[in-house]
This record gives C-alpha cells, structure tokens and sequence, in this order.
C-alpha cells in the first residue's frame, strides 16, 4: 500500500505542494518517498525514509517546475533499497515519470512481453516498473503525442488490459501533460480536484485520498472511476474517457485500516463507516453474552469504531494505550523483526486504566496475531484481571496480491484457527471477530452500494488471473524474501573478519 501526489500548472513551485502532499499521506508508507518535478526536464529525488528525512533545503531548490509527482511507498513484492523508491523515470520515447499505490499480478507475463519488445531494461523489483515500460512500449508506436489525446488514449487502453491486478496510476509525460488512469476493477483509490490560481488559470492535482488535495486548497474533489483515464494539459479542462468497463471492486481495507479517518474513499466517508463497524461489532460482543468494565482502543484506526462500539454496548470508553507519535505503523513495516520491536517501542499503559479491571481491547484487525500478542500481554502486566479482544474486521485467511502485505498463508494467524484457539494463541481470555456479513453492512449503511473486494477475508479476488497457481508462486517469491531478509541480517550480526 502506497499513497501518491500529482500536479499539474502549479502557481508556484510544484515541489513544495508535493511535499506537503506527502507529509499528509505518509500513513501510507514509511519506507521510502520520492519527488519528480518537470520543467523542461525531469528533476528527480528519491531515497528511504520518511518525507522529512528523504527531502532537503537543497533538494527542494534543484526540485523546479510547475508540474511533478510524489509518492510514499512501502513494500510488498519490491524491496527495501533506494532502487525500488518511486516515482520512476525513463527518457523513452518522450520521458516519462511515474508513480502508483497498489500490485501487479501478472508481473512474470508482462516481463516476458517486454523482453520480447528488445527495447527495456528493468532496473528494480518495483512492479510501477512493468507499468511503466508496457506504456513507453506502448507509446512508441504512436509518434507525436500532440495535440492528439485519443493516441494517448489508445495506449493507456493496451495498458489496461495487458497489465493485471490492482493499481492507481499518476504520470507525468514530458512536454505533453499529467495522466492519471486506474486499474479496470478499481481496487485501489484515486481522486482528482482543481484549484484556481491568482491569474485565473487552474492547477489540478490527483492524489491517493482526498486530505491532500482539501488541505492544499484543491475543490471539486471527485473519483476517478475504475478503468478511467484522466489527461490533464497545463491551462486546459482534463479529458476524462473510461478505457475499461468492468464491476467496480474497491479495496474494503482500506476502511478499515489505511485510510485517515477524515478522508473519503469511493465517495463514502471513513469514519461513517468505521463507526458503522464499532455498531455491527457491538452487536456481535451482545451475542457473546460477555461483560467488561471498560473498552480500550489499539490506537489509532480503531478509536472511532471502539468509541461506537462502547456506546452501544453501555460500557466507558478509555484510552488506557498511550501511542509514541513518532513510531511508524507496525503492519506496514517490512520485517516481522521490525514488527515485533516496533509494537513495544510505540505503545505504552496507562496502570490505573487496566489494574483490576476486565478489558475489552478494540483493534481495526488481527493479520499475523504477533502485535495483539505484545498488546495482550502490555495489558495483563498493566494489572488487568481479563483482557477480552476484538478485532472491527473478519478473520483475516487469505493473502492480498493487490498490494497489502499478507503475502502467505503461513503468516495468517486465522488460516486455520477458530475464536477460542485465536484467543489462546494471544493470551486473550476471549477472541471476537467482525463477521463479514457485518463487514459489508457496515459499508451499506455508510451509503455504499458498491461490491468491495474483501479478498484477505473470503478468498474471492475480483481478478480473474488469481488463481491456485499464482497465491502458490506469490508465496514462493515472499519466503524467498524472508529467507534473504534472515540470511543479510545473520551478516550484519556476524563479526567481522580482518
């Protein structure tokens, strides 16, 4: 999961715009960040690292032109190096740059198609890379770009349907414009906005969620639609065409963990709809016939659920987890390592709202139960008499392909276990999941008519080239990850030999 910024016509410098972009979707990805200006040349820093520690004075002075791309990236399938940060640029045919939020699924098929084109070099593990080549190969074909949109068009068209999988696309094409496009099924979101500048041009802007664009000032904020491309040209309305017609399957996860609270994904607001969760699951807590003095919340993406879900089951509300602000999001840090030290480094307790009491603890999900393991026990050394724990989402039993890190089954601790044995297996005197019948309530009642992709919980992926052999080959590909991951890290702890 990414996020990512793109502007074109920007009044003043379109870097400092981008920066501040990224600072507000940085709950998206703390691995690594990236900016791309153009003026009459592309302008390009990268590196790991959060926005404040990637980007300088000194980058920010070199960063010129009123048209640029951002993006905040951690890895699924990628790597961790400098090489896999985006966005992307290559000089063939017209200079193009890149960056996207989400996964190729097909990425050994469109690899062998662009070898056979004897025209690319791929240069990271990054899978924007496929995006990007099949539409520089694509692009070739056409010869000038101006002012011929509908060429364009044609071969973001290809790109659709040779690329599989779930993506959201912002490109930068040199001396033309901005495009935007996003996968046929929608899977991962996209807004785009404008805003009026002093001379009465407009600047407009694409972006992950719509904070970024509110924050900056951007209005008319409004979807791209699954299989639509956007071109922006600098001083001229956008040109919108859908390119792809299919069911729009929009990510559930994205309500239930990435997203901000304030933000609104696929027209439906996050915290209607997080609050719609602490309801349903309050329903299910009733169900049990279980009893707490108090509901605490995993801070932060389940305190609006967990505040609903005291309300409607009579019980107070506390917040008896303190949360270090300067810590990242464990889920998306890249090495269960990384996972497990960061849980304990972030959270601390508040002794007076845990000693004696029976608590219930509140969590937007449980994926690999090794954080909820740390929670549980941070709770019970808090003096807790018994710890109860809830998770707002279904049991999670299956792997995302499409850009959420849940790459194997073996890593899931529901794949094969039940409430009760969850429950052991964290320390918890009781386990209670979100069914996801409930699930999709909850987003239906938030003003959703859509049917999400909620793949990690049912196992059925709206796209049809997942199937058996390709979670088998993912999965190949991710031990294959952390066996390297092990093996680098058994080097960096062994001594040294002179």
């Amino acid at each position: 999961m990414c996020g990512f910024f793109g502007v074109v016509g920007s009044e003043n410098s379109a870097c400092h715009e981008i920066y501040e972009a990224l600072i507000s979707l940085q709950h998206r990805g703390q691995d690594a960040a990236g900016i791309v200006t153009h003026d009459d040349r592309f302008h390009l820093k990268k590196g790991n690292g959060l926005v404040r520690d990637v980007f300088r004075l000194k980058n920010m002075e070199r960063l010129t032109g009123s048209s640029g791309i951002g993006q905040v990236r951690y890895p699924t399938f990628g790597g961790s190096t400098t090489e896999d940060a985006q966005p992307f640029v290559v000089n063939y045919p017209y200079g193009i740059a890149m960056a996207h939020n989400g996964n190729v699924t097909n990425g050994e098929e469109v690899k062998n198609w662009l070898s056979s084109q004897k025209r690319t070099i791929l240069h990271s593990s990054c899978d924007v890379e496929l995006i990007l080549f099949t539409l520089a190969v694509e692009l070739s074909e056409i010869g000038d770009l101006q002012p011929d949109s509908e060429s364009v068009f044609a071969a973001l068209k290809k790109v659709l349907e040779r690329v599989q999988g779930a993506y959201s696309v912002a490109t930068l094409i040199s001396q033309f414009g901005m495009v935007a496009f996003r996968d046929p099924n929608g899977i991962r979101p996209m807004v785009m906005g404008s805003r009026e500048n002093s001379d009465g041009t407009l600047s407009w802007a694409c972006s992950s969620e719509n904070i970024p664009l509110e924050i900056l000032g951007y209005k008319n904020v409004e979807m791209i639609k699954a299989g639509e491309a956007v071109i922006f040209l600098p001083g001229k309305d956008p040109i919108r065409k859908q390119l792809v017609q299919r069911a729009h399957n929009p990510c559930i996860f994205e309500h239930v963990y990435f997203a901000r609270p304030d933000s609104i994904i696929d027209d439906v607001s996050v915290y209607e709809a997080r609050r719609n969760l602490g309801k349903q699951l309050a329903n299910r807590w009733n169900e049990r016939g279980l009893k707490a003095d108090v509901v605490i919340p995993v801070p932060d993406s389940a305190c609006t659920s967990a505040s609903t879900m005291a309300q409607h089951i009579g019980v107070e509300y506390r917040e008896g987890l303190v949360k270090n602000r300067y810590i990242g999001r464990t889920f998306i840090m890249p090495g269960q390592g990384d996972r497990t030290s960061g849980v304990r480094r972030k959270l601390n307790s508040i002794r007076s709202e845990f000693e004696g009491k029976d608590v219930l603890l509140v969590d937007d999900s449980v994926v690999r139960g090794t954080t909820s393991r740390q929670i549980v026990d941070l709770a019970r050394a808090a003096g807790a008499r018994k710890v109860f724990f809830a998770s707002c989402s279904p049991p999670v039993q299956f792997p995302c392909v499409y850009g959420v890190d849940m790459s194997t089954r073996a890593e899931l601790i529901a794949r094969e276990k039940s409430e009760e044995q969850i429950a052991e297996a964290i320390g918890a005197d009781a386990m209670i999941y979100q069914p996801i019948s409930s699930l999709r309530k909850a987003l239906k009642d938030a003003g959703s008519e859509l049917h999400y992709c909620a793949a990690c919980f049912d196992g059925e992926y709206p796209t049809p080239e997942v199937t058996a052999e390709t979670l088998s080959a993912i999965e190949a590909c991710r031990l294959g990850e952390q066996e390297k991951l092990k093996e680098e890290s058994a080097e960096d702890m062994s001594p040294s030999r002179g």
